[in-house]
């Protein structure tokens, strides 16, 4: 009985999807379904999420600062 438990345990493990192939696939699924315009904006909204952030960070600092 013990043997069938750990051929089910076998096979359970090869199915399962590591954490990295499942990006990889997301990825590459959102490749096929969008185009260069998308990627151009997200690249933008995340450009300047990212400077906001940073200046919010900067000001944080020089107000800790005085």
């Amino acid at each position: 009985m013990a043997k069938r438990n750990n051929n089910q345990e076998n096979q359970n493990n090869r199915s399962k999807m590591s954490l990295e192939e499942a990006g990889q696939k997301g990825g590459e699924a959102t490749a096929r379904n969008h185009d260069k315009d998308f990627y151009e904006e997200i690249g933008q909204k995340g450009g300047e999420a990212r400077a906001k952030q940073n200046n919010n960070n900067n000001n944080s600092n020089n107000n800790s600062n005085k």
